[in-house]
């Protein structure tokens, strides 16, 4: 076998299991918005209520063997499903791309599933679950304990020197940031560590920011409404853990004299 089939494969079977992976948190995002046990039963089209087969949750390619409808009642099929699942399959790739088959790529894929899962229950219910939280703060704990970097005081760096200064912002501006925010970003300082949490949460502002500039300009919503701003702190820890270090590394070198 050439190494260009071997990484082929490689990076095939990567993207199908990141792909059910996120299939599965798809489910976890719909179920748990309605209170239904994720273990309890199989899936069903919400529209018609008809069980669904194996068939039709093949990851990706289902939705487009099915034309974005379900198979029973014709209803369409959120083209959601198919963007999370694909998203599962790229992360699932670029951690094997980073950090190949270790330690380090199974932290950081747990991570990003968190992280995914927190964004779709916040976009559609503006709310992030406190055991999300507690999960991704576990996970960064652990990830240190398993000899990941950085080193526990950067870490512990990282847990306040976003969510404090975003906690006295709201405490000064009503609602400038939700509690579920200023938690999510402490919990995630334990996973990045102080340089890489800032560099999400700028992240985060500008990739936010565009959007409610785009909201305003389109009147979707009001000066005084909000948006869940998760999904985009969210955005900005994927790019911490895959150009966080080379964006700052080329940045700081500017800087020297």
């Amino acid at each position: 076998m050439s190494v260009v089939v071997a990484y082929t494969v490689i990076y095939a079977c990567c993207f199908l299991f990141g792909a059910c992976m996120f299939s599965f948190l798809n489910v976890l995002v719909y179920r748990l918005q309605r209170g239904i046990p994720y273990w309890k039963g199989r899936s069903i089209c919400p529209s018609c209520n008809h069980t669904l087969r194996a068939f039709d949750l093949i990851p990706v390619v289902g939705w487009f063997l099915l034309r974005g409808k379900c198979r029973y009642c014709g209803a369409k099929i959120s083209f959601r499903y198919v963007s999370v699942e694909s998203l599962g399959g790229c992360l699932s790739c670029l951690c094997y791309w980073k950090y190949g088959f270790t330690v380090s790529a199974a932290f950081t894929f747990a991570f990003l599933f968190l992280l995914t899962l927190v964004s779709g229950v916040d976009w559609d219910t503006m709310e992030i679950p406190n055991g999300f939280v507690l999960g991704v703060a576990a996970i960064g704990i652990t990830g240190w304990a398993a000899g990941m970097e950085p080193d526990l005081g950067s870490r512990l760096i990282g847990t306040v020197c976003v969510s404090v200064p975003m906690l006295l912002l709201t405490i000064m501006i009503e609602d400038a940031f939700g509690g579920g925010d200023i938690k999510l970003m402490a919990a995630s300082g334990l996973m990045l560590g102080w340089k890489l949490t800032l560099f999400a949460v700028l992240a985060a502002i500008l990739t936010g920011g565009t959007y409610g500039i785009w909201l305003l300009a389109t009147e979707k919503k009001e000066k005084k409404e909000h948006f869940a701003f998760g999904p985009f702190l969210g955005v900005g820890m994927v790019a911490a853990v895959f150009i966080g270090e080379p964006v700052l590394k080329w940045y700081f070198g500017l800087l020297v004299i």
